[in-house]
């Protein structure tokens, strides 16, 4: 839990408001893998926090600098329009909370996979258009502006540094070859790059009312590139993600097994209808996407094993690593391979 006297003399000190107070204890939402998420409200604020707010907590060993690159990114989406959550405050100070945070406003609506008969895709398809359109270089410059040097992490050379430094830190040897594919076959970028959300599917998507996008959460895999990269991201989310670990209700995983081909089928169309997509650029990036996954099951897979104690997530635990291993080896001709899961570590 959030120490909240430590989190209010944060917030008094920040906005110079001594008599600011909590209306409530900060209360988890779930969500967020890698993140601890609170949801609470402050009595006697500033007007840009005086309605409902959302807490994000980075893991201890992060980086703190991701919070403000974060906020960056989203107070550009913001400013120009797109509903990405405003976020007043960020801070890389681990001496306040433990790790890096922020704090952003709480968008209305719920996650457009409890919206039955929506037409899934076609919501997914132009709220990611819509990001595609915005301003990139003023995202990327207030990226800049926030940590200097920070916008290299946002792009795909800066992802494959990072899974390959990763990589070198874990001995994750099963990996090398299929890194190596992904250096030698990056395809020329055609044209100016676009935000690419990296992580946008049916959870990190609010709705309210009938097609209304209320908001778009979690930025943190945000990358500079070409539209195939943050289509295809989706793409592998859709067809790979496991039900049960997504957050959807037990009522309805069901539903959502039944109808994920039909839905990445429709996905697809409706970027193809508006758009063209390149063949080969979509194989790399759905392989870079698979990368970026398998990266993170096969290094907290080997953290358990090394006698941290930790147990694994119920995502890590699960086929997603495998299934991901196959499709990439299915792409490129390379099968990576992964750490085996020990029954003492799954949840």
């Amino acid at each position: 839990m959030i120490d909240g006297a430590q989190l209010l003399g944060y917030l008094r000190r920040e906005t110079g408001a001594p008599g600011l107070g909590l209306a409530e204890p900060p209360a988890p939402v779930t969500g967020g893998f890698d993140t601890r998420i609170y949801t609470f409200h402050l009595v006697g604020a500033p007007p840009a926090l005086s309605g409902p707010l959302i807490l994000r907590v980075l893991a201890a060993q992060t980086d703190p600098r991701r919070a403000l690159r974060e906020q960056a990114i989203q107070n550009a989406l913001a400013a120009q329009g797109y509903p990405a959550p405003r976020a007043p405050l960020a801070s890389a100070d681990r001496a306040a909370l433990g790790a890096g945070f922020l704090i952003m406003e709480r968008r209305p609506g719920r996650p457009l996979l409890q919206h039955r008969g929506l037409g899934m895709a076609g919501v997914l398809v132009r709220a990611q258009r819509r990001l595609h359109g915005v301003d990139a270089e003023a995202v990327r410059q207030a990226v800049e502006t926030a940590v200097p040097g920070g916008a290299e992490a946002h792009t795909v050379e800066g992802l494959l540094a990072q899974a390959e430094a990763r990589t070198v830190r874990s001995a994750l040897l099963g990996l090398v070859p299929a890194l190596g594919w992904l250096r030698a076959n990056r395809p020329t970028l055609e044209g100016p790059p676009v935000v690419c959300h990296g992580d946008f599917h049916p959870q990190n998507i609010l709705v309210e009312g009938r097609r209304e996008v209320t908001g778009v959460l979690d930025w943190p895999n945000v990358l500079f590139a070409e539209r195939a990269c943050d289509v295809a991201a989706t793409r592998v989310i859709l067809r790979y993600a496991p039900v049960g670990v997504a957050g959807v209700p037990r009522h309805l995983r069901w539903l959502v097994r039944a109808a994920r081909a039909v839905l990445v089928r429709r996905f697809m169309a409706g970027h193809r209808r508006a758009q063209p997509l390149d063949r080969d650029a979509l194989r790399y990036y759905e392989a870079l996407a698979g990368m970026r996954g398998m990266v993170r099951v096969a290094e907290n897979r080997t953290e358990a094993d090394a006698g941290s104690g930790a147990t694994l997530s119920m995502l890590d635990a699960s086929s997603f690593g495998e299934r991901l291993a196959r499709r990439f080896a299915a792409l490129t001709g390379i099968a990576p391979r992964l750490p085996k899961v020990k029954e003492s570590k799954v949840p």
